[in-house]
């Protein structure tokens, strides 16, 4: 991964566009994270529950017919012991186009308020910029997490819930995995979101997005 150590002089600070597809447009929200361009785009979940669900997924199994269904508080902050990461979060919306919003400061970790939230069904999405103009950003070491490593997601009432990393991967912005990462599951899951691979100088972005995945153990 090239940061922006090399490449500082090609970036451009931007407050919304598409990562790719999370940096190049795939089906219905995005971003673009420290030289990211075009962003892949997810949905944007309905009020009950907050689950993103894309029409190109398989329906998600539904919750036994005596199951409650608690409403899960919005997430306040990320803690990542393994790459002594721990931030507020702030929240990620939808611009009038479509997009999903990026952090305006390079150093701050939002959250996506379509997706899902800690506690509930679905995947938390959870997105942050690799580097900046003047140098490194927050989710730069993101690349150093490996399957098994832990992600503590703390709500607005103070409930702390862990996650574990069960994979690490890049994917180039034309085949980005809109529906796996965006899509609607049954159980509690959480995404790791920033840029990866090289950086394209023509195009003023980085070739890939790098998807953390993780899913609740308590």
């Amino acid at each position: 991964m090239i940061t922006a150590h090399s490449r500082i002089t090609e970036h451009r600070r931007v407050r919304t566009a598409v990562l790719g597809p999370l940096c190049a447009a795939v089906v219905a929200t995005a971003l673009v994270l420290g030289g990211c361009s075009s962003a892949p785009r997810a949905e944007s979940a309905p009020s009950e529950p907050a689950v993103p669900e894309p029409t190109r997924t398989p329906a998600a199994p539904e919750p036994p017919p005596t199951a409650a269904i608690v409403e899960a508080l919005a997430p306040a902050s990320v803690r990542i012991p393994a790459i002594e990461l721990d931030e507020p979060l702030i929240d990620l919306g939808i611009t009038a186009e479509g997009d999903m919003e990026v952090p305006e400061d390079f150093d701050e970790v939002g959250w996506f308020t379509g997706g899902g939230r800690p506690g509930g069904r679905g995947p938390t999405v959870i997105a942050a910029h690799v580097d900046s103009p003047t140098g490194p950003a927050v989710f730069l070491r993101l690349e150093q997490l490996v399957p098994g490593d832990t992600v503590e997601v703390t709500d607005t009432a103070g409930s702390t819930f862990s996650y574990v990393v069960t994979e690490v991967a890049d994917y180039p912005k034309s085949a980005f995995p809109t529906s796996r990462v965006f899509g609607a599951v049954a159980d509690d899951q959480l995404r790791l979101i920033t840029c990866g691979g090289v950086f394209d100088t023509a195009a003023a972005s980085y070739v890939d997005n790098r998807v953390v995945y993780a899913e609740r153990t308590g």
